[in-house]
């Protein structure tokens, strides 16, 4: 009995404090209310439009980055101690990751050391001429004099000479060498290329100073930059649109005097046509020989025949 008692004292307490512990009627049912009520939509946030870039001031679809020489061609002049087609070829892997960074569609004539022919690096660039591409050749300059040294960059066609001279204008102005200037001159990777088209030579490896900065990996990324920039600000050459030079701000890059040179002939070319030449003359001086030699024989005949007609004649 007294255990019964006991239990039913326990329950009692439990469902009091289950039942005090309940919220109130009025409480709860403005729960409910709050929870069904429908909620306010939230006031769209206002949204920034979108820049658009202007045309003129995006990446050329393609950039054809051609490195000098390569394979069996070392390049330079004859005891030359630093390889020419080793530094073209580094510049020229470098300045392909700076334009990649950049957006541009690189491409290049050769990315590693293999012998690529002047007439398929030009087909290379050409097969580009329609998706507004340019050609972009890094060579290292040599000469028999040691002190010689300085930039060069070189085009042809004056739709080139903007891109040339944004070219040099940055690789001139952050390298520690002189400034030898923009020329015109007919070489054949530049000659005969249908789109803008530069060869910038980017020091003498032939000068000690130069060899050494050619060598180091932190010159040859700021060669790569100075170029890469020069690709990208080509619109802002001076002689561009007005519309141009506004949308940067009325920054523009200057353009390079040049010296013309276009009456040199292209060394690259010069062994095989002093070849073809050496080739043509030996043909001319055999067949003159042989000509020659049938004349003389024709005439030694004619007169062996005048010799053997003349006494007949005075026989008769």
């Amino acid at each position: 009995m007294r255990r019964f008692v006991f239990t039913l004292a326990l329950a009692g307490s439990f469902i009091a404090t289950a039942v005090y512990g309940l919220p109130a009627p009025s409480s709860l049912s403005a729960r409910e209310k709050q929870a069904v009520a429908p909620r306010a939509t939230p006031a769209p946030r206002p949204q920034t439009p979108t820049a658009v870039i202007p045309e003129s001031s995006r990446p050329s679809t393609a950039v054809v980055i051609d490195a000098g020489h390569g394979g069996f061609d070392r390049g330079g002049i004859p005891g030359q101690r630093v390889p020419e087609k080793k530094m073209t070829l580094d510049v020229a892997q470098r300045l392909k990751a700076v334009l990649t960074a950049y957006g541009y569609r690189v491409v290049m004539t050769r990315d590693s050391d293999v012998f690529v022919r002047l007439g398929t690096r030009v087909a290379i660039a050409n097969s580009y001429r329609d998706r507004d591409a340019i050609f972009v050749c890094i060579h290292f300059n040599a000469a028999r004099r040691g002190s010689a040294n300085g930039i060069e960059t070189y085009f042809y066609s004056s739709q080139s000479l903007p891109l040339a001279s944004a070219i040099h204008y940055y690789v001139a102005g952050g390298a520690p060498t002189p400034n030898r200037g923009v020329r015109r001159r007919g070489f054949y990777v530049l000659r005969k290329t249908t789109i803008p088209a530069v060869l910038v030579e980017c020091g003498f490896l032939t000068n000690a100073t130069e060899a050494n900065y050619a060598q180091s990996s932190d010159y040859q990324q700021k060669l790569a930059e100075e170029i890469g920039r020069g690709i990208r600000e080509r619109s802002l050459v001076a002689s561009t649109s007005a519309a141009n030079r506004l949308a940067a701000n009325n920054t523009t890059v200057p353009l390079q005097p040049f010296i013309d040179q276009t009456h040199y002939r292209d060394p690259d070319l010069a062994r095989s046509k002093r070849g073809k030449r050496s080739s043509k003359s030996s043909s001319k001086s055999t067949s003159s020989k042989r000509k020659h030699s049938s004349d003389s024989d024709s005439e030694k005949r004619s007169s062996t025949r005048k010799k053997k007609s003349a006494p007949a004649q005075t026989e008769n």
